[in-house]
């Protein structure tokens, strides 16, 4: 929604760039309005479908989900008017390629300072100072008081949020800690991630009588030797100190988030992560699993629910990948002869417990034990690599059966897998919810291109450019997928991820840019072919298997795979924008064609994410078919002329 909304807000401000009154210096007080709303009424996605599950803040917003999520696009989308048109207007002071060579040259500059402000961790003020400074730079003396006061309002609210009790800062989150019962037995500290409950520390004796699924894969496999186990999931060290507990002998504890792991080490009452049996490791665990070799007596996935996206350029959550059957059947290949694979959670619907049980059970060949708590919404899955691994329960339920169940009426969904992995969508469909926001931000698109742009007849000379964006932000949400399947879903990758998309942008540019000095092009022929043959490729080999390769060759084959049509995609775009009479109209409609671009990315949840390149191919032929048209129409006019 945010993306879509900046991406419909930059646009519109090319297009009011032309304008003679500067409304961009301005822009702050656009913030100032975007950050009050916000606290005001924090937007909430309310559970109202059990096909799909949401991890939601239970507190009230004030307004209904329908009405605050059009207001905070509209709001998102006139602050990032203000920002499109400082650009919008300092594109007009350059050649159409040179302002778009400093633009993406910019956009590196600005993902390297993302990269270096999440690995520091800073706290939320640091980003509007850097835009003050950025903006003063830019406009000097001209940057008016109602500027400076509304900037100085955003660094103030920031600056009171960070210094509240307890917040601090993840590359993903806001992080607040509270510690309840200080002092006694019972003591106990609430974790809260961007204001949702995320995990408790406490000691795990006590964790263990309040929850008992914490047990279950213990005592499932009983016997088993726990000379090596694997934890997915260590998070603030609940689960690990039980492992240790139960006798392990050494424990590979894998967490993707840094503040999270480096809580539990400071304030864990049963100190697991000092403990020397542990093997402490900042990692994605699919990538964890794909990097080791090592086999393991217990694999334990322990609530690892993310409660982020990877991206907003795409559908998925940083545990996406880890609960399709490929990955099961990672886990399933990386243990011992006698070992026991188990994951807890709190699943909320009986569904998702099936898919999950379901998944198991074809991986491993035999019926899981399941053990539930329904009065908490919890469940542990446990399996062995041979049947006799793990002993079940002898109660009702406790051995999950693909026939019982559907018996019974119980929808088993089908697996997930990397090619959809959408665990907590129930069904190959995109949900009311994402349909209704679709409508409504192409309808305020359609208004605000109509106000700012003029009729819409005046933009059909760059309807290749917007089918261009469409195609582009589908490539770029493809490498995305790609790099978190291959090397993980953490926030360097991604990082690096849209460095390489960038890159490669200004890799054509420079390309263009040098053969027009000597007068010379690539034959728009070769550019077209180049670009289908690099989309049939990406096509033909799916990113599972470049899994089983050694890491540097992935790396090559992955950035090939990747970047290789984002490279010709924009030799065929450079091509064309080079010659465009109006730069920031033309610049605006591959931006607004890159908004609907993100709107069809919601076709992943059914087609899945390589099908996305048969979209994003067929969008590339329509981009051909219309630029041919005009490209036509234009020779013909200077001929007449």
């Amino acid at each position: 929604l945010i993306l879509l909304a900046s991406f419909l807000g930059i646009g519109l401000g090319f297009l009011r760039s032309r304008y003679k009154t500067d409304l961009g210096r301005f822009t702050p007080v656009g913030l100032l309005l975007l950050i009050a709303f916000i606290l005001k009424f924090p937007a909430s996605v309310q559970v109202s479908s059990r096909d799909l599950i949401f991890f939601h803040q239970v507190e009230p917003t004030g307004l209904p989900t329908w009405v605050t999520l059009p207001l905070v696009f509209m709001v998102v989308a006139v602050t990032m008017t203000g920002f499109g048109e400082i650009t919008g207007r300092a594109f007009r002071e350059f050649k159409a390629l040179d302002a778009y060579r400093w633009d993406i040259v910019g956009s590196i500059l600005g993902t390297l300072g993302f990269t270096l402000i999440s690995f520091l961790r800073a706290p939320s003020w640091v980003w509007p100072i850097i835009t003050l400074v950025l903006l003063v730079a830019l406009y000097g003396r001209r940057f008016p008081w109602i500027s400076w006061v509304a900037m100085a309002l955003v660094v103030g609210a920031t600056v009171v949020e960070a210094l509240a009790p307890g917040v601090s800062w993840s590359p993903y989150y806001k992080v607040t800690t509270e510690t309840k019962l200080q002092g006694t037995p019972q003591q106990w500290t609430d974790i809260h991630v961007n204001g949702i409950p995320h995990q408790m520390v406490m000691d795990v004796n006590e964790r263990l009588k309040l929850e008992g699924v914490y047990g279950k894969p213990y005592e499932r496999a009983s016997g088993n030797p726990l000379n090596n186990v694997l934890i997915v999931g260590a998070g603030s060290g609940t689960d690990l100190a039980l492992s240790l507990a139960k006798g392990a002998k050494h424990v590979d504890a894998v967490e993707i988030d840094p503040r999270i792991q480096q809580i539990g080490t400071q304030i864990n009452p049963n100190q697991p992560y000092s403990d020397p049996r542990v093997s402490a490791d900042i990692n994605d665990g699919r990538a964890f699993l794909s990097g080791t070799d090592t086999k393991y007596d217990l694999i334990l996935f322990a609530l690892p629910d993310s409660l982020t996206l990877v991206s907003g350029a795409s559908q998925l959550r940083l545990e996406s990948y880890l609960f399709t059957q490929q990955a099961v059947q990672s886990a399933h290949d990386h243990l011992t002869d006698n070992g026991v694979f188990a994951m807890y959670n709190y699943y909320r619907e009986p569904w998702l417990i099936n898919r999950l049980a379901g998944t198991v059970e074809t991986v491993f060949g035999h019926d899981p034990c399941i053990d539930q708590f329904p009065g908490q919404s919890l469940a542990a899955i446990t399996v062995g690599k041979n049947a006799d691994n793990a002993i079940c329960g002898t109660g009702v339920n406790e051995v999950w059966n693909r026939a019982s169940v559907a018996a019974t009426g119980g929808e088993i969904p089908a697996p997930s897998t990397d090619d959809r992995p959408f665990l907590y969508l129930k069904d190959a469909s995109i949900p009311n919810l994402y349909l209704i926001v679709i409508a409504l931000i192409l309808f305020a698109s359609a208004v605000g291109i109509r106000v700012f742009g003029g009729p819409f007849k005046t933009r059909r000379g760059y309807g290749d450019l917007f089918f261009m964006g469409a195609a582009f932000l589908l490539l770029e949400t493809r490498s995305i997928t790609t790099f978190a399947l291959l090397f993980g879903t953490t926030w360097l990758v991604n990082a690096l991820v849209f460095t390489g998309v960038l890159l490669a942008v200004l890799c054509a540019i420079e390309v263009t840019q040098r053969l027009e000095k000597v007068s010379r092009s690539i034959p728009r022929p070769l550019i077209i072919g180049a670009l289908f043959i690099s989309l049939g490729v990406a096509f033909l080999i799916p990113n599972s298997s470049l899994l089983s390769l050694a890491v540097p060759v992935r790396l090559v084959a992955a950035v090939v795979l990747a970047f290789a049509p984002i490279f010709f995609a924009n030799l065929l775009f450079t091509s064309r924008f080079k010659d465009a009479p109006h730069p920031t109209a033309a610049f605006a409609a591959n931006l607004f064609g890159a908004m609907v671009g993100g709107c069809l990315e919601y076709l992943s949840l059914i087609l899945g994410y390589q099908l996305l390149l048969g979209v994003a191919a067929l969008l590339y032929v329509a981009a051909v078919f219309v630029g041919q048209r005009i490209i036509t129409k234009q020779g013909s006019a200077s001929v007449a002329a």
